[in-house]
C-alpha cells in the first residue's frame, strides 16, 4: 500500500529554511518563515512567558488530561483578550475550544462548518496564507477566493474584493484576516470593515475570521476592531487565535477556535458538536502554552509586563519598514517602495519578479520565496545594508 505512494514537493518555505541552512555565506539571509526576530536574529522567550513558566513549575501538581474543550480559565482570558467586553460574552453566546495552534483552530473551524452543512465553500483572500487552502480542503470544504492585493498599485483591491463577496451565496462561509494581512500586510480600515460587516449580514454567509497576529499591528485593541465590529452586526461568526506571535509560543501549539451563536441555546448546540470534533481530531489540547497565557493574563503585573514586550517587538517591525524603505533610496534604488510603510505587520511583497528572487538567492544568499513575500521582522540594523544592496544590484543589473 504505502509503496504507491507518489513524492510530494516540499513545501516552499519550509524547502527554502533547508537551503538556508546549507548555504556558507556568512552573509546570508533568510525572509522566508513567518516568525518575529530580534535586533540579533534570535526568536527570544518572552521575560513575561519565562516568569509565567517558572510559576507554573512551582504550582503545577499533575499531568493528567484537560478536557477536550481545554482549559476554562484559558478560553475565558482568550475571549476577553479578542472580544473585551462584548455583550455576545455578557449575553453567553460564546463557545471556545483550545486547539494545537491557530491552524489547529482552522481545522476544527473548517469540520465545524463542515458538520453543520456538508461541502460547504469557503471564499479566501486572494493572496492568503498558503496553508488556508490545504487545512479546509482537507477539512471538506471548497475553497474559493475573492481579490484582495492589487499588485501592479501594491495597495488593497477593495472595490474587486467588495464586487465579488457581493455575489457569494448566503449558503456559503468567508474568511478575513483580522489584522497584519498574510501575506500582503494590507489591512481594512474602519469604513472598509463596516461595508463588509454589512455586507455579511444582509447576504447572510458565515464570516471566519483568522486572528493570528493581534498586537502587532497598532495595538491590541485596534488589531480586534474588525472581529468585534462584525460580532456587533452578525447573529453567528467564527474566530481563530493564535498565541504563537504574540506571545511567542510557536512551539507549545495554543490557539483558539471561537464560535458566536445567535443565542445561549444555540452556542449550548454548537458546543455538544465541537466537543466531538476535538474528540476525533486529537482528543485533548496541549496543556502547557494555554497555562503559560492564562497565568499571565490572571496577573497585572505579568499583563504589563507583556503589554511592554508586545509593543517593543510591534515597534521594531515598524522601524524596519522605515529602515527598509530609506536604505533602499540610499542605495539608489528609484522604485517606489514606500508602500511598504503602509502596511501592517510582519510581511509584505517587495514587488519584484520570480527571475529577481532566484538572482537573490542564487547570487546573494538572500533567501526569499517565489511570491516575494518577505518576513520584515527579519530584517535588522546588522543585514539591512547588505540586504539593500543586493537587491539594488538585482534591480539594477
Amino acid at each position: 500500500m504505502l509503496s504507491e505512494l507518489q513524492q510530494r514537493p516540499p513545501d516552499p518555505i519550509l524547502g527554502l529554511s533547508v537551503k538556508f541552512k546549507a548555504d556558507d555565506n556568512p552573509q546570508k539571509i533568510d525572509l522566508g518563515p513567518g516568525i518575529y526576530k530580534d535586533e540579533h536574529g534570535n526568536t527570544p522567550v518572552l521575560a513575561c512567558v519565562k516568569a509565567a513558566e517558572k510559576h507554573r513549575l512551582d504550582t503545577e501538581t499533575s499531568k493528567t488530561y484537560i478536557s477536550s474543550a481545554g482549559s476554562a480559565l484559558f478560553n475565558q482570558k482568550i475571549e476577553q483578550l479578542n472580544l473585551a467586553e462584548h455583550r455576545v460574552i455578557e449575553q453567553n453566546r460564546v463557545r471556545t475550544v483550545s486547539t494545537p495552534g491557530g491552524t489547529g483552530a482552522l481545522r476544527i473551524a473548517g469540520e465545524l462548518i463542515n458538520t453543520a452543512r456538508a461541502g460547504t465553500t469557503i471564499w479566501v483572500s486572494n493572496p492568503t496564507w498558503a496553508n488556508h487552502q490545504g487545512v479546509f480542503t482537507a477539512a471538506g470544504l471548497n475553497v474559493k477566493t475573492y481579490p484582495y492585493y492589487d499588485y501592479d498599485n501594491k495597495c488593497l483591491d477593495f472595490e474587486g474584493m467588495l464586487a465579488v463577496l457581493k455575489q457569494v451565496p448566503g449558503s456559503d462561509a468567508v474568511l478575513f484576516h483580522a489584522c497584519c494581512h498574510n501575506p500582503s500586510g494590507m489591512d481594512l480600515n474602519a469604513q472598509q470593515w463596516q461595508q463588509i460587516a454589512e455586507l455579511a449580514k444582509d447576504i447572510g454567509f458565515l464570516p471566519v475570521i483568522d486572528m493570528a497576529y493581534q498586537g502587532f499591528g497598532s495595538g491590541l485593541d485596534e488589531d480586534a476592531y474588525g472581529l468585534r465590529l462584525m460580532a456587533d452586526v452578525v447573529d453567528e461568526m467564527i474566530y481563530c487565535s493564535s498565541c504563537s506571535k504574540n506571545f511567542g509560543l510557536y512551539r507549545e501549539r495554543i490557539g483558539a477556535c471561537s464560535v458566536i451563536a445567535c443565542d445561549s441555546e444555540a452556542a449550548d448546540r454548537v458546543a455538544s458538536v465541537l466537543m466531538p470534533t476535538v474528540r476525533v481530531n486529537y482528543s485533548m489540547p496541549p496543556a502547557h502554552g494555554a497555562a503559560i497565557v492564562e497565568t499571565i493574563l490572571s496577573s497585572e503585573e505579568l499583563t504589563l509586563a507583556w503589554h511592554s514586550e508586545l509593543a517593543m517587538m510591534r515597534d521594531r517591525i515598524s522601524d524596519m519598514r522605515q529602515l527598509l524603505v530609506e536604505k533602499l533610496k540610499q542605495q539608489g534604488v528609484t522604485q517606489d517602495f514606500g508602500f511598504i510603510t503602509r502596511q501592517n505587520g510582519m510581511f509584505s511583497f517587495l514587488g519584484i519578479s520570480p527571475e529577481q528572487v532566484q538572482r537573490l538567492m542564487d547570487e546573494y544568499s538572500v533567501y526569499i520565496v517565489g511570491s516575494s513575500r518577505i518576513n520584515v521582522a527579519a530584517v535588522s540594523s546588522d543585514n539591512v545594508e547588505y540586504l539593500t544592496r543586493s537587491i539594488a544590484s538585482v534591480l539594477n543589473g
